[in-house]
């Protein structure tokens, strides 16, 4: 038997899967349908209990690494970045063609614990009311784990890389910023003809030679990352393109003097629909955040780029006059909706235009 408890003591009992412990962090949930390998290996997840509200879970397994590959093809990081995982039904039987283990075995090898059995509507509907929570999951005597709120450490300096890493893919020479950057990003940014430069969050690019800039997503409250912004304050004072996802948007916000707050709620899932500012078009995109930039602190220079459908907050931000532009939504999206992946083509027009 396990626990899920919430801060408010609401307390949810079930069974255990995955590692055997107890882990504390904050509570959240995600309506995806499949791509549970996709989610639980995403770094912006890092320090969250997932709750995914998806019945049933496990099905089809987790696909294994190829072997000599760069990037996991299968993941978005090497690394199972969730803290715990909390499912309705778990199926401990699971059918696919490229599965390699079970669920539950995958969770054990990176010491995540899950829990099954669990009314996750009902917990949804307890996050819908007070907003993110804090929660832990226990296995035994709840007293001996304390509440843990993520975002008062700096989760992006834990899940960057630590050294720089070249993806060779073409003449164009994207700089990455890697704050928690998705495997799928580099791939997008390779199949459209880039090699791609992945650096530290912190990396001090401003004397580097490179066409064109990417901020990645990342975990946590962005203003952790003030060394990143410092980097971007200098990079705005250039010609060079510039593409923020996710956090990225955030950081480049307030490199261009916004402010940022926690939403109530976050974003998180794959039916988010969004409109580009000034256009009827609107777009269904995945998203994965709980902060978000304030419309009204932005400069004169720079304007709203999309909007949030469902509550007007804002999903990404662009230069008036030079080719800098970000979104809050994730146009690499995998896997997820492709509605916005032409926002790649975009930009590496942008870098070849600027480039000659």
């Amino acid at each position: 038997m396990a626990q899920l408890i919430l801060d408010d003591g609401t307390r949810f009992s079930g069974q255990s899967f995955g590692a055997e412990r107890a882990v504390a962090g904050e509570v959240v949930f995600n309506t995806a349908m499949t791509g549970y390998p996709e989610s639980l290996t995403d770094p912006s997840y890092k320090g969250q209990i997932l709750v995914l509200t998806y019945p049933l879970i496990g099905n089809y397994g987790v696909p294994g690494r190829v072997i000599g590959e760069q990037l996991s093809r299968y993941f978005e990081s090497d690394h199972v970045h969730i803290s715990g995982l909390v499912v309705a039904s778990y199926s401990t039987e699971y059918s696919h063609w490229n599965a390699l283990e079970s669920l539950s075995d995958w969770l054990k090898v990176h010491d995540v614990p899950g829990i099954c059995g669990i009314d996750t509507r009902a917990v949804t509907k307890v996050l819908r009311e007070r907003g993110t929570m804090l929660g832990k999951i226990v296995q035994a005597d709840p007293g001996e784990t304390g509440f843990y709120d993520p975002n008062l450490d700096n989760l992006v300096a834990q899940v960057s890389i630590k050294e720089k890493t070249v993806y060779p893919g073409g003449d164009l020479r994207i700089m990455l910023v890697d704050c928690g950057v998705k495997n799928n990003i580099i791939r997008c940014l390779r199949d459209l003809g880039a090699t791609v430069i992945r650096v530290p969050w912190d990396h001090d690019f401003s004397t580097d030679e490179y066409d064109g800039l990417v901020v990645s997503n990342g975990p946590g409250d962005p203003q952790q990352c003030a060394k990143t912004v410092a980097n971007l304050k200098l990079a705005i004072g250039q010609e060079r393109p510039i593409f923020g996802i996710c956090l990225g948007n955030q950081l480049l916000s307030m490199a261009g003097g916004a402010t940022t707050y926690k939403l109530k709620y976050g974003h998180r899932g794959y039916n988010q629909p969004v409109l580009r500012v000034g256009t009827n078009r609107a777009f269904i995109t995945s998203q994965n955040h709980g902060f978000a930039v304030d419309d009204h602190t932005l400069g004169n220079d720079w304007e709203p780029f999309f909007v949030n459908l469902n509550d007007q907050t804002n999903e990404g931000i662009r230069h008036r006059t030079k080719p800098f532009f970000s979104t809050q939504f994730h146009p690499e999206a995998s896997g997820g909706p492709t509605d916005t992946r032409f926002l790649f083509d975009d930009f590496m027009n942008m870098v070849r235009k600027t480039k000659s």
